[in-house]
């Protein structure tokens, strides 16, 4: 069987009706690009998310301290002062799951360099909250063991912070006041941009937990212990066991709630990502639709080809085609449909999703997987919707061809 012949005579007979093949390859074209411009968008929606996910923390175990109640009134978080320094040394030398322990003192302040202020709001921390909250430093260098324990008046400000008090102006070695307090600036943080619940991670200050504690806020208690856990697996077992150490160090009854809360956000960000997944499912399936009308238009062109050229099979049936070779031109023509549809939808598909990623302010990236699957189904559409066309041609009687009109 002449192979080249089969595809020229293919090539020949969709040429003959341009815009009807043309349309049809349209069909195949806008379902292969929306399937990739879908998948493409999906993971960038899914790597914003894991970004997110990244910028809580390294495993992040989130303490803080709870609400108490006072004859029926119950107070919010942070209404006790049940945190002390020696409840995050016991979490850290109990439990093997904790690789790393900073205690949190915050606080809203106002800082003021010359005649520049700002209202924001400061840490008290230890060095290993940097690697914990994965805070990177842009320029300088954190403070060190030393400061802490010397509780040295030097501080870490947020981009958004330098921007408001220093402008293009140069930061390190300057002294701003927070609260009064003259503290030199020693490092500037990498952005992070916004939290999940909207606020500007930028918009911060840190300093030494113990000048925290005992130069600005004045007092010993800690709003937060801030763990981060061996592994993603740990996280909750870690919290666990954290929450188990907590409520015997505070003497708590059974009966009595917790002093204390032992936050997840990682879950919210999971929750996040999960629908984030199903969605982009679910927007492939629906755009999967536009491929399977572009399927059916492609049967509809052969059956309608195989009407058309009837007499034309009775005479190649006459002169010697065999039933295979019948069979194999519709169906060459069939996937010759599809694999131009498919190549131009894998095109048009790339292009849109730049567009969109470039409005969107999103980094695209385009999945190799993708784009081969959409030109693998791009030719399973054609050989399963030209089947059926391709064997009623060669399933014709060549008697009864032949008298076709």
């Amino acid at each position: 069987m002449d192979y080249a012949a089969l595809i020229r005579s293919s090539l020949i007979a969709l040429l003959r009706n341009k815009m009807r093949s043309l349309l049809t390859v349209m069909g195949v074209m806008i379902g292969i690009a929306a399937v990739i411009c879908v998948v493409a968008i999906g993971k960038a929606g899914q790597s914003r998310v894991e970004q997110q996910m990244n910028n809580l923390g390294d495993n992040l175990v989130w303490i803080e301290a709870g609400g108490r109640a006072v004859n029926g009134v119950k107070t919010g978080t942070h209404g006790t002062k049940s945190l002390i320094l020696a409840d995050a040394w016991a979490i850290k030398n109990q439990i093997s799951l904790i690789k790393s322990v900073s205690p949190n003192v915050d606080d809203n302040v106002q800082v003021i360099y010359a005649n520049q202020n700002w209202f924001t709001r400061y840490r008290g921390v230890s060095p290993e909250y940097f690697s914990i909250k994965r805070w990177y430093v842009d320029i300088g260098a954190i403070f060190s063991p030393d400061d802490l324990e010397r509780a040295a008046d030097v501080c870490v400000i947020g981009r958004t912070v330098r921007e408001q008090l220093f402008g293009a102006e140069d930061p390190l070695g300057k002294i701003i006041r927070v609260k009064g307090l003259p503290c030199k600036v020693i490092a500037v943080l990498h952005p992070k941009g916004l939290s999940l619940s909207g606020q500007d991670q930028d918009d911060t200050i840190i300093v030494p937990y113990t000048t925290a504690q005992k130069k600005v806020k004045g007092n010993m208690w800690l709003d937060d212990i801030l763990c981060s856990a061996v592994s993603p697996e740990a996280v909750k077992v870690a919290g666990q066991e954290a929450a188990a150490i907590l409520r015997d160090r505070h003497h708590l009854r059974l009966e009595e709630p917790d002093d204390f809360n032992v936050r997840n956000p990682e879950d919210i960000i999971q929750a996040q990502l999960d629908a984030s997944r199903t969605l982009t499912i679910l927007l492939i399936a629906i755009a999967s639709i536009s491929l399977i009308v572009g399927g059916i238009g492609i049967m509809n062109v052969m059956l309608v080809s195989v009407t058309e050229r009837t007499r034309e099979i009775g005479v190649r049936v006459a002169v010697g085609a065999t039933e295979t070779a019948i069979q194999l031109q519709f169906l060459g023509e069939s996937i010759m449909l599809s694999l131009v549809g498919g190549t131009a939808g894998v095109l048009f598909g790339v292009v849109g999703s730049y567009l969109v990623g470039q409005t969107l302010k999103w980094p695209i990236e385009m999945s190799l997987e993708s784009i081969v699957i959409a030109a693998a189904f791009s030719i399973a559409v054609g050989v399963f919707f030209g089947y059926y066309p391709a064997r009623k041609a060669s399933l014709l009687d060549p008697i009864e061809a032949l008298r076709y009109e």
